[in-house]
């Protein structure tokens, strides 16, 4: 009789298993399925983490505040948050709030914030406020990005000294043969706006790539991690940010993570292999914030 029972509840917990319908699952680089507890073993050795999103995925915003409490619990002050949905001329307004000098409505009244911000990273700036984590803003200010996709890197030559407090160094390196730049170039404009499709397009992702990069490496210290949150094409194949930090210091242990979104999720697709070390397969009908 007990064996009867044991027999009937391994069948209905797999009966149970089969019509399970996770929100996610994540993957190795190999494609190989993983865990969040290992891929947070991995996160707590490294130098710099990518969180690369996908921006109007609720999945990838409740991760993300997910493994910044769970880096905060095991690195305590040794953790730096930061984040491309923040312009660089926006950090002392956003100082300003994170040490309380002013008010929540101040802040959202006055600095630049995205659409989505309230329903997708106010929770993460609450967190870092508590907890008195360092919060970088790290792109480059959306105008400037503008500059460059209209006239070059030249254009930004023009530009005064306080202004350029906000870029990264100029020139920027820029290899054209990355990918992720050859790759923008051949997107369908039913993707981007074909009136942003030029020349210069790569460019300016660049800029805002080397820009990131060089407030990240401007904000870290030796012995902390810095957990960034950015869109995943920003550090996709190890390119984008990841390229310009590497350049800057190719010891860095730099750990990444890309989302990506499928029909069906049991199996990562070829397309998506190798894309980061760990790789956050959501649904495709997944409902989305804005």
């Amino acid at each position: 009789m007990k064996h009867k029972i044991l027999l009937l509840i391994i069948f209905l917990t797999t009966i149970a298993m089969k019509f399970d319908k996770p929100a996610y699952i994540i993957y190795d680089a190999k494609g190989s399925k993983s865990s969040y507890e290992s891929m947070m073993d991995d996160l707590q050795k490294a130098d710099i983490v990518f969180f690369g999103e996908m921006h109007e995925n609720p999945i990838c915003h409740w991760l993300e505040l997910q493994v910044a409490k769970d880096l905060y619990k095991e690195k305590k002050n040794n953790l730096v948050l930061g984040a491309e949905m923040f312009e660089a001329d926006n950090q002392l307004i956003l100082n300003e709030y994170l040490s309380k000098r002013v008010s929540e409505k101040s802040f959202e009244a006055e600095a630049k914030l995205w659409p989505n911000y309230k329903t997708d990273y106010k929770a993460l700036l609450t967190f870092s406020l508590k907890n008195q984590i360092p919060f970088i803003a790290t792109n480059i200010p959306r105008r400037y990005a503008s500059m460059v996709n209209k006239g070059g890197f030249e254009a930004l030559d023009a530009l005064d000294v306080e202004a350029k407090k906000f870029i990264a160094p100029l020139p920027p390196k820029y290899d054209k043969e990355l990918k992720c730049y050859k790759d923008m170039m051949g997107k369908d404009s039913t993707n981007m706006a074909a009136a942003h499709i030029t020349p210069n397009l790569p460019k300016a992702q660049a800029i805002k790539d080397a820009t990131m990069a060089y407030f990240i490496m401007k904000n870290r210290t030796k012995g902390k991690v810095f957990l960034h949150f950015n869109g995943s094409y920003h550090s996709e194949d190890h390119e984008g940010i990841v390229w310009y930090l590497k350049q800057m210091d190719p010891t860095l242990k730099i750990i990444t993570i890309a989302s990506t979104e499928q029909e069906n999720i049991n199996e990562l697709s070829k397309e998506t292999l190798n894309k980061a070390d760990y790789i956050l397969c959501i649904p495709d009908d997944m409902t989305k914030t804005h």
